[in-house]
């Protein structure tokens, strides 16, 4: 096994990596393409500047700026306290709600809207609909388990969007705080939820908001509906925002990285970390190496301490998906599946990937969605991917 010299991946856990003369990963290389991208300091401000009087511009005539999704996390929380007092647009907050919300994401997301005065445009799908979707990737053996919730909330943001006009989303997603996610790890579209539902669910969608393409290039290309992710271009710690958060807003800290909303909890700390041997710390250790806010050796020491878990929302997600723990475990031991075992937009990417450029460019879509789902994989790529189930150990009871 070789690990990277600067960060802590290696080529064991992490496909698609290579490393240079020195050790280093190409991820790290990466991320250094991102920092000359995207500055921070007083130039990274300038751009936000500069972006905010185009987006006050744009938005005259209606009654928000911006839309900005809320799940009652830190980096969301901030967003609306940067977009509105910082950079003095008008945000309309957006929150997907799959009815697995935390007691902490329901009243931080009350409060920071509260005290912010900043409304809310909430979509709620109906529960034993989302259950039935989350049940069916489970038992589709994947490690993507939570799909179904990022896209309902990137769907969300643009149903709030087209509602009342609006032609700017900002994301709170930073590299150099949640690193660089490995191609293989995760994968999402909205015929891969059909897919995966059309084979294992039981319900119709009818209240699940699903990202279809024609309607996604509608809203980007025809609607004009920019994307975009400050936390990209300022000094963003994590640690001294929390504070802040909790100073001013009585906002509160729900004990890690999306761990404000239980599919969520559930997925990043017992799923994954027990059937895929995925563990999302790599990802978050390894940014924080980057910039310098964790050494490598405190890195490696951390990621050895077992992830926190709390059972009790095991015994939900077995009582709400109607599991018996004969059930669960059968699932939970079952051959392990990707993304490549399913039908998806994948190959429709790859034949788009000029347009996919285009629509970077013009800030319609995240460059991490260029890199990641246009790329057209080569013959090794797919053994690289592959090589992912041997890579992944045998469950342990």
């Amino acid at each position: 096994m070789q690990i990277c010299s600067r960060c802590i991946y290696d080529d064991e856990r992490i496909p698609y990596i290579s490393f240079d003369e020195n050790g280093v990963c190409s991820y790290c290389h990466q991320f250094d393409n991102l920092e000359k991208e995207y500055p921070t300091g007083e130039e990274g401000m300038k751009i936000l500047k500069q972006m905010a009087e185009t987006i006050k511009y744009d938005g005259k005539n209606n009654r928000y700026d911006v839309v900005i999704g809320i799940s009652g996390g830190c980096d969301s929380s901030y967003m609306l306290y940067f977009a509105k007092e910082i950079l003095g647009l008008r945000p309309l907050a957006a929150h997907f709600d799959n009815t697995w919300n935390s007691k902490i994401a329901v009243e931080n997301i009350s409060n920071i809207t509260k005290k912010l005065d900043i409304d809310l445009f909430t979509h709620v799908v109906d529960n034993k609909e989302y259950n039935d979707i989350f049940k069916s990737f489970f038992k589709a053996s994947v490690p993507d388990i939570d799909t179904p919730a990022d896209i309902g909330l990137a769907t969300t943001h643009y149903l709030a969007a087209r509602k009342f006009g609006i032609k700017y989303i900002f994301e709170g997603h930073s590299f150099r705080t949640e690193g660089i996610s490995p191609p293989g790890w995760f994968y999402m579209d909205a015929r891969y939820i059909k897919t995966i539902h059309n084979k294992y669910g039981t319900q119709k969608m009818n209240t699940f908001p699903n990202l279809w393409l024609f309607r996604w290039l509608k809203w980007s290309v025809i609607n004009r509906i920019k994307k975009i992710r400050p936390l990209y271009y300022i000094d963003y710690d994590k640690n001294a925002v929390k504070k802040f958060l909790q100073d001013e807003f009585g906002w509160q800290w729900y004990g890690g990285h999306h761990m404000e909303n239980r599919t969520a909890y559930f997925t990043n700390n017992y799923y994954l970390p027990k059937k895929f041997n995925i563990d999302l710390r790599y990802c978050e250790y390894s940014a924080h190496v980057r910039t310098g806010s964790m050494s490598r050796e405190e890195a490696l020491e951390k990621i050895k301490e077992p992830k926190i878990f709390d059972n009790g929302i095991l015994d939900e997600i077995k009582k709400r998906l109607n599991f018996s723990n004969s059930e669960f475990d059968e699932i939970m031991h079952a051959p392990k599946k990707l993304f490549l075992d399913y039908e998806t937009y994948k190959p429709l990417f790859e034949k788009m990937r000029f347009l996919f450029w285009l629509m970077y460019k013009w800030e319609l879509v995240p460059k991490s969605f260029y890199l990641k789902y246009t790329k057209k994989y080569t013959d090794d790529d797919l053994k690289n991917l592959l090589k992912l189930k041997e890579f992944f150990p045998a469950m342990k009871s």
